[in-house]
């Protein structure tokens, strides 16, 4: 305990600091997680709960990663402290100690939770995971990469960030083929993400086969409702519309239900263009429902970005 603790402590009524020892912990993740919370009844109820949950989803993350799964732990390996400082001090305190059976723990304290860096706390976390399960002791950097290779929605954010930073121009490493293959690629298998559905709205064009004669002698780039007004204008529409319909099918399965179900929309209209019987009342009425279709998968996509939903 710090000399300031202590001073507080003392500070304390004798019945305030038996209502904090009679406190019971919280153990979570298998028995590896134990969170104590040294602090008035308020901050306890504040801060303990959500605590407990953010130190034992770290390690539920991690442990799913590994090939050789941990079982129960008799003896918790990772023991948080939630202090009771107010001010805004963000330091996470995190120290080793090895048990007289040889078994080690880790001891981290919050010193005021309410302030405290949750990206240092994610770190020290995955370090003291290491040191229970595996007996390794790594460094920041590692433990950093070891668990955005363990999280899948971290996998996929930084992976979304690299597209991004390539598409404005960034310089990266210089390997072209490499972004175009991550762009083709289902990077969350069965869901789909913001720029998912943006990467899939940039396919809904047409273009001229040869950029030097535009459709209809005016469209470098002709959107669905135009060339539901202008199939009758230039045969290369319903072939383009033909071309692009299985095209659009690739590329909006494998990312969720909803992005799934609109590509099967457009195609569908793309193919009654190609045939060139459906009048164009009827073409615009499934155009509508693919567009319909693909707010709603946007919308998912913006929820899930947000971590509203899974």
């Amino acid at each position: 305990m710090t000399l300031v603790a202590s001073i507080l402590m003392l500070a304390l009524t004798r019945a305030e600091i038996i209502e904090r020892f009679k406190n019971p912990p919280v153990t979570r993740a298998d028995g590896l997680v134990q969170v104590f919370a040294d602090c008035p009844s308020d901050m306890r109820r504040e801060y303990q709960g959500p605590v407990s949950s953010f130190v034992a989803e770290v390690c539920t993350t991690l442990s799913t990663a590994l090939k050789d799964r941990p079982g129960h732990f008799t003896q918790p390996a990772i023991i948080v402290y939630v202090g009771d400082i107010r001010t805004n001090n963000s330091q996470v305190v995190s120290r080793e100690q090895v048990r007289p059976d040889g078994s080690v723990c880790t001891r981290i304290r919050l010193l005021a939770p309410g302030f405290t860096d949750t990206d240092q706390l994610r770190r020290e976390t995955v370090k003291a995971f290491y040191r229970a399960v595996t007996g390794e002791r790594i460094d920041d950097q590692t433990a950093d990469r070891r668990f955005r290779e363990a999280d899948p929605r971290l996998r996929v954010a930084e992976e979304y960030d690299s597209i991004a930073r390539w598409m404005r121009g960034e310089r990266m490493d210089g390997d072209d083929e490499k972004y175009l293959k991550l762009m083709r690629s289902v990077l969350a298998p069965g869901k789909s993400y913001p720029d998912d559905i943006l990467r899939f709205a940039s396919r809904l064009y047409l273009y001229p086969e040869i950029h030097s004669e535009p459709l209809c002698h005016q469209y470098q780039c002709m959107d669905f409702r135009t060339a539901v007004k202008s199939v009758n204008k230039d045969l290369r529409i319903r072939v383009l519309a033909y071309l692009k319909a299985p095209e659009l099918i690739a590329f909006g399965g494998g990312r969720g239900e909803k992005l799934a179900e609109a590509s099967m929309l457009y195609s569908a209209f793309l193919r009654e263009i190609a045939k060139g019987k459906m009048s164009e009342a009827d073409l615009l009425a499934m155009l509508d429902a693919a567009d319909l279709k693909l707010n709603q998968a946007m919308e998912e996509a913006r929820l899930r970005a947000e971590g509203k939903i899974q």
